[in-house]
């Protein structure tokens, strides 16, 4: 099916959202995965039929090719539901590695791994940060790979691999030259899951659930793990460099993502404070300070939009390089405004918002990590604040 502009796309997005996929949530919420999941796949075929999926992706792999202005706004209709994403096949880790292995594979890569992804026929995640080393200094990783014989031998533990559980590969990121400079030692490397020298250890429990498939994140370990030397993405030592390219745009979509959370937040907020009576005539909403907390909620979520917005356009027009320092501003500022609209929906919605017969407590539970993955909220301000200061010089 043919969109005939922008905005008609976004449309039928946001019906499949409200029609087919939130009224699958109460599933997600009472962890009923042996039902969710057939229907999810029902959805996704659905999204393929009418030209939708992968919005993230190139035409040439099966995608849309979309400025990053259009696939921001993609991320925030999709964002409303934690189901959104997976639906339109641009969930991560999937949608991040799908982007690098189209970057960066050989001809092997792209076949055996890169098309079944792009098209959904399976998933995978994505291991790099370690249970006992700094993740925000992804330069003290010490998961190793060695090349014996034509094959890297992998040996390390990893964890919060999202979406480990029922992948078919990962891709890790393994010190595989202990000598060089710091930012050159690292490799990316493809791992089959039926590998035996590869074990899902655990679903960690977040808050206190562990999820399970797609949601859920795990702990991993490499023992003696096994691969031929041509599942090496692109250069040897260029790990890191590869990491920062894919978090650019999953950076954006992150933003949008929240600000759809965001959203959907305060239009249950909005909701539940005109329909709470406090007293036969009054409701919540006729008390100012929750007026108030609606008024700042609306104003911080559409300075954040506005922010990543521009963001993306300089992205579109002048590339990834020039947009650095907006990049790191948007993920603080968005991260914290979504930790704010959340608690000010839970906080109006009192009781209630602390169960899960909505969906507000679990994008609190999953979400409030937003200000913890890819990069703390401190590691940006610094590294902002630093580039700012020797303008000053």
């Amino acid at each position: 099916m043919s969109h005939k502009t922008f905005n008609d796309m976004l449309s039928a997005i946001d019906q499949i959202i409200k029609n087919h996929i939130i009224p699958l949530e109460p599933l997600l919420l009472t962890h009923q995965w042996n039902a969710l999941y057939p229907k999810l796949d029902q959805i996704r075929e659905q999204v393929k039929a009418q030209g939708l999926w992968a919005p993230n992706l190139p035409e040439s792999v099966g995608g849309m090719s979309l400025s990053m202005v259009q696939l921001g706004q993609i991320s925030e209709a999709t964002g409303q539901s934690p189901l959104g994403h997976y639906c339109f096949g641009c969930q991560a880790p999937d949608a991040g590695n799908a982007e690098l292995l189209h970057l960066y594979a050989n001809d092997f890569i792209k076949q055996q791994f890169l098309l079944p992804l792009a098209k959904g026929d399976l998933r995978s995640c994505f291991a790099m940060t370690e249970p006992h080393t700094a993740g925000s200094n992804p330069t003290l990783l010490d998961t190793t790979a060695e090349l014996i014989d034509d094959h890297w031998v992998i040996n390390g533990r990893k964890w919060f691999t999202t979406a480990a559980d029922g992948a078919r590969f990962t891709i890790v990121m393994a010190v595989t030259d202990p000598e060089a400079p710091k930012h050159a030692r690292a490799s990316m490397i493809i791992v089959p899951l039926d590998n035996p020298g590869y074990k899902n250890l655990r679903n960690i429990s977040v808050m206190g659930q562990e999820g399970s498939g797609y949601y859920s994140h795990s702990e991993v370990e490499f023992t003696d793990c096994k691969v031929p030397a041509n599942h090496l993405i692109g250069e040897r030592g260029q790990g890191f460099k590869m990491a920062q390219q894919r978090l650019g745009p999953g950076r954006i979509q992150h933003c949008m993502r929240w600000i759809g959370i965001a959203k959907r937040c305060f239009e249950l907020m909005c909701q539940h404070v005109n329909q709470r009576k406090i007293t036969p005539s009054a409701s919540l909403a006729d008390q100012a300070i929750i007026q108030a907390k609606i008024a700042e909620s609306f104003a911080a979520m559409n300075a954040s939009r506005c922010l990543v917005l521009e963001t993306a356009k300089i992205i579109d027009e002048q590339g990834f390089a020039a947009a650095k320092h907006h990049i790191s501003m948007i993920k603080f500022e968005c991260a914290n405004m979504l930790q704010s609209v959340m608690d000010n929906t839970l906080q109006t919605m009192g009781a209630l918002g602390m169960t899960d017969d909505t969906i507000v407590s679990f994008f609190y539970r999953e979400e409030r990590a937003a200000r913890i993955y890819d990069g703390p909220d401190e590691v940006h301000k610094i590294s902002l604040a630093k580039s700012l200061l020797k303008r000053h010089l």
